[in-house]
């Protein structure tokens, strides 16, 4: 199983996707599909959910895959 950092970060956060996207003022429903690899995000998507998530990185890598497993 693949993951993505993005869920990553927003689970080390306490934040639900519905959180997420009422800070980035996205539609949950795109941040849960970027979450998921379904949908590419714009670049201001991004750094409007990087900023939500006080991610300090490239908004880039958020969207990278992370090998399921000893992540929590």
């Amino acid at each position: 199983m693949t993951i993505t950092r993005m869920r990553i970060e927003r689970e080390r956060a306490g934040m639900s996707r519905a959180a997420v996207a009422r800070v980035a003022e996205m539609n949950a429903s795109s941040v849960g599909q970027i979450e998921n690899g379904r949908l590419r995000p714009y670049p201001s998507q991004l750094a409007r959910i990087a900023a939500a998530l006080g991610w300090e990185d490239e908004p880039e890598r958020l969207i990278e895959d992370v090998a399921g497993g000893g992540w929590r």
